[in-house]
């Protein structure tokens, strides 16, 4: 956060307090340049004197780089108490809460205590970016349409070490603090893995003190609230700001300029201007995140959008046409209203592809800012990768690359050679996704309609790759050099620039080679040929004449131009498209894959000509999440074991120590505490059920969880169809058999289907089905429940993950990039059934191959089964066969699930075919099962499990992650407050 241009001294006095209060009154100071805050109590008393002060570092002269940091830049060590807090939270609940004054209610006393903890973080936040301006250390920005943030009152004074005196500030307040926390709503800011991860980044980032801003955008309304109904899911908007959010500060002083549509000028030296269009202002809202057991606390700058007020047509206004009147700003404002709204329409297309580059355009306006400011009068552009790196998070933020060259070219003054050489070094990309449909491509009408400065910058980003392409492997071949385009280029179906042509023009007309034939002849017969051409020589001059005057062969020139349009022409049938994920390849100087098997398919399969061609760019790293939300604070009995049997609480920012536990898996004693962990944890899970959805489960039962987005991919249509076959063979068997054979079971479902995805709501709706009809079955009871939790969010997770014992992570492998749901459930115990697909070969590497469930097909089988597919080869096992019929006898309601089971049959077309191989792993899926349960029957065997389960679970540490971004990609190093 750039510090604010000012220096204040603010006093008010004589304010007004309540008769009754003990008040308490905070107040701001700094010497030498270090906050401090104080909290004062005062007894009984009528009326208070409240003192701020605030001090801005800017206004104090300059320290020198080299000026070493000396003892009055050092922190003094202030820990708040129980009364303190009190204190302060009564103040915030006086003077600055939206709520009125009355009452103490529970939402006015979640306001309080954020904004008393905001208080302490803004210290540390100011004096985090204090010192890396000071320092002028390099700096990673992460840039991200998503933060699955999740709430942030219980995750902040976790890391300040303060959960125990503002739990005791609140009791003598008469609050309860799990009551307060849970009044937060989840910051509505992201959607899945996508969105976790960053937010999981940031935390690290913070912890390990490395020099790191986030980027995203402040969504009104987030993705969407989804509810359940006899329909199945149902979209509403999010209303996570209806009361505020006091985590966040509102910097109108920081605001950039962005564009759309216009027109770009030629000037007369080759400069370029773009004008004209309509024009916005990004302005920034921060969020400040703090580290664990530091002092550092870094940035979120989060972008809303708008107009100036004078926009606004008062003229339209009094007329009576309201509508036109704030249309304009409406048109602003909306870029910011929904994640990922639906890009169904040309609309949809234009909005995303508005929230992109409004995203990239204020940030790298605001890096850029902060890298002159940094400088002073001499900045030089060349050393702009030695103090920034931008880190793309997934292909949404492309248009960082040709932005950069924009601001570089257009309003820096510099020339494209040297532009595009500092952003080939400043951009990096992670992959996160080989499905085709999430490669994105982007219109070329809509780019250059919406953006055109940024077309004709893509166009010669395209020409540059082709003229490495031709320069790294030539032309000799075009059939090869075709296909090397047609994978590589970022512009597809698109003609080939000019120069490129001309060159393809020039090199078939002039072979390398004489085209004349060399043969071994003696001397009478080289004598006689010499005669023959003599004889020749004339009949070949007349009939050269002959040709020039009939003129009816076209000339060498003429046919090769013509045979060179004919193999790289355009087909006026297929959309001419612009490959955003090929424009991050050729434009980073990194990418990387976030799982090893994905990293290998991205180099093997999805990218594999551009590994040919720059191997150096690509590697892996595999995901992480964070220790602190993810173990230490969502399940602290857990926590507290793990702390008993290692030692030290060391464990929480340093997860190999989880290792430690492998020596005690046996342990009775350690097994013992376990189970009473996972046992009390799924009485909160059974209490939560109810309270969301009316269903009664038995928390004796093994809590078998799958949450994540809905997609066919993941195969929660695997899962519920098993789920279907295991209710059909209870049915078909004795109450006593029921109990022989089974394992009682409560089959919890979450997630999201994105709104206009009809198969994955097609899904729901047969989950929530079948879940009504097992719940309802009193030949059943106890043995089989199937519940599917609403508005499935971080929240949600941090209630569910600590109470589970089974763990479903079943995509079709190779198709799941990486998953980190599947990371915090091992982390927790909790033992996975899955597919060798992302991050699961890996966990499965680390806990033991006897401690995870594995079925399925494997990654390099998938190809070569769908060809058998296609070929009618193919032959369903007859359980498959039989679920199906038992679904479609219409057991689970009068629903029709025709197109859902019949997107499992045929062998071709398009929602046919099974795509995804539910029948193929169908019977795979049902064995597994067995061991499922045959493991669970034994409980000392099934708790060694979890326990390993935890134990080798350290590699999944975001700060692991984090710690290898920074060396090898970032190249940044951790810079620590004193």
């Amino acid at each position: 956060m750039a510090a604010l241009p000012f220096s204040t001294t603010c006093r008010h006095s004589n304010s007004p307090l309540h008769h009754n209060s003990k008040t308490s009154f905070i107040g701001f100071s700094q010497r030498n340049n270090i906050w401090q805050l104080f909290v004062i109590t005062k007894s009984n008393s009528r009326r208070a004197i409240r003192k701020l002060c605030v001090k801005n570092v800017t206004s104090d002269k300059k320290q020198e780089l080299e000026e070493p940091l000396n003892e009055q830049d050092t922190f003094n060590e202030f820990v708040p108490d129980s009364a303190s807090i009190a204190s302060s939270i009564k103040f915030h609940a006086e003077f600055t809460s939206p709520f009125s004054p009355e009452k103490f209610e529970l939402n006015k006393a979640f306001f309080a205590t954020a904004e008393s903890v905001r208080d302490s973080l803004i210290i540390n936040w100011n004096a985090t970016n204090d010192y890396y301006e000071r320092m002028n250390v390099k700096q990673a920005y992460y840039m991200s349409m998503e933060y699955l943030q999740g709430r942030a009152l219980l995750n902040a004074i976790g890391n300040l070490q303060l959960s125990g005196p503002y739990a005791e500030a609140l009791r003598k307040l008469g609050h309860n603090l799990e009551d307060v926390a849970n009044k937060e709503p989840d910051a509505a800011l992201g959607n899945g893995g996508l969105g976790r991860l960053a937010s999981c980044f940031l935390d690290s980032l913070a912890t390990l003190n490395y020099p790191a801003w986030g980027y995203g955008l402040r969504y009104k309304y987030g993705l969407f609230k989804q509810h359940i109904t006899k329909d199945g899911q149902v979209e509403v908007a999010e209303n996570w700001l209806e009361m505020g959010n006091p985590w966040e500060i509102l910097k109108n002083d920081v605001s950039y300029p962005v564009k759309f549509y216009g027109e770009v000028i030629s000037g007369p030296n080759g400069s370029k201007q773009w004008v004209g269009g309509e024009n916005i202002l990004a302005v920034a809202y921060d969020v400040p995140i703090p580290g664990y057991k530091t002092r550092t606390t870094i940035n979120l700058r989060l972008w809303s959008t708008k107009v100036s007020p004078e926009e606004f047509d008062l003229q339209a206004y009094n007329s009576g046409d309201h509508a036109k009147a704030y249309a304009v700003m409406k048109n602003a404002e909306k870029i910011c209203y929904v994640l990922y709204p639906g890009d169904e329409s040309i609309d949809g297309k234009t909005l995303r592809l508005k929230q992109q580059y409004t995203l990239c355009s204020a940030s790298l306006q605001d890096i850029f800012a902060r890298f002159e400011r940094r400088l002073g009068k001499r900045v030089n552009w060349d050393t702009l990768p030695d103090k920034v790196v931008v880190q793309m998070n997934d292909t949404h933020p492309t248009l960082c690359i040709p932005e950069i060259i924009r601001i570089l070219v257009d309003v820096k003054g510099l020339s494209w050679e040297k532009a595009w050489n500092i952003t080939k070094r400043t951009v990096a990309y992670t992959n996160h996704t080989i499905l085709p449909e999430a490669l994105e491509k982007w219109s070329l009408t809509l780019l250059q309609d919406l953006l055109p400065r940024h077309m004709e910058i893509i166009r010669k980003i395209d020409e540059e790759l082709i003229n490495e392409i031709i320069s790294e492997y030539g032309i000799d071949d075009l059939d090869l050099f075709q296909q090397r385009l047609k994978k590589m280029r970022i512009l597809e179906n698109i003609e080939l620039p000019n120069s490129v042509m001309e060159l393809l023009s020039i090199t078939e007309e002039t072979p390398a080679v004489d085209p004349v034939k060399e043969i071994d002849v003696d001397d009478t017969d080289v004598k006689a040929t010499e005669k023959e051409d003599g004889d020749d020589d004339d009949d070949y001059e007349v009939v050269e004449e002959e040709q020039e005057e009939d003129n009816e062969e076209p000339s060498v020139e003429e046919d090769t131009s013509n045979k060179i349009e004919l193999k790289f022409k355009v087909d006026p049938k297929l959309p001419m498209m612009v490959r955003m994920a090929n424009l991050c390849v050729v434009g980073g100087f990194s990418v990387n894959g976030v799982a090893e098997i994905h990293s290998k398919i991205v180099k093997e399969e999805v990218f594999d000509e551009f590994y040919k061609l720059w191997p150096e760019k690509f590697q892996n790293k595999t995901n992480g999440v964070t220790p602190r939300r993810w173990i230490r604070f969502c399940n602290p009995d857990l926590s507290k074991i793990i702390t008993k049997w290692i030692g030290t609480e060391d464990w929480v920012t340093d997860l190999e120590k989880l290792a430690i536990l492998r020596k005690f898996a046996d342990n009775e004693d350690l097994q013992l505490e376990w189970i009473e962990a996972k046992r009390r944890n799924k009485i909160r899970v059974a209490s939560f059920l109810k309270e969301k959805t009316g269903y009664v489960v038995n928390p004796n039962a093994m809590f078998d969880v799958q949450v994540k987005r809905i997609h066919e991919y993941k195969r929660q249509l695997l899962n519920i169809l098993g789920i279907v076959y295991r209710y059909k063979k209870m049915k078909e068997l004795s109450a006593e058999e029921r109990k022989d054979m089974f394992v009682p079971r409560v089959c919890i479902f979450g997630g999201k289907a994105f709104a206009t995805y009809v198969q994955a709501k097609r899904i729901v709706k047969f989950i929530t089905d079948v879940g009504a009809t097992i719940n309802s079955d009193p030949e059943i009871g106890d043995l089989l429940k199937v519940v599917f939790v609403p508005d499935y969010n971080v929240s949600v997770a941090e209630m569910l993950i600590p109470g589970s014992e089974l763990s479903q992570h079943i995509s079709t492998a190779g198709m799941e990039a990486s998953g980190t749901s599947n990371m915090k459930f091992a982390m927790n115990g909790c033992i996975v059934i899955g597919t060798l697909d992302g991050a699961n070969v890996e966990i499965r590497e680390e806990v033991g191959e006897d401690n995870f469930f594995l079925f399925g097909a494997r990654a390099q089988e998938i190809v070569g089964l769908r060809k058998e597919r296609v070929e009618g080869k193919f032959v369903p096992d007859p359980r498959f066969e039989e679920v199906k019929a038992y679904v479609r006898s219409g057991v689970f309601g009068p629903y029709n699930y025709e197109e859902l089971m019949g997107s499992l049959e045929g062998n071709e077309g398009y929602g046919r075919a099974d795509y995804f191989l539910v029948g193929k792993d169908f019977p795979s899926y049902l064995e597994c099962q067995e061991e499922v349960d045959k493991a669970y029957h034994d409980q000392k065997r099934w708790t060694k499990m979890s326990i390993l389960n935890t134990a080798g679970s350290f590699k999944f540490s975001s700060d692991r992650t984090i710690h290898e971004y920074a060396r090898d990609i970032w190249r940044i190093e951790p810079v620590e407050l004193a």
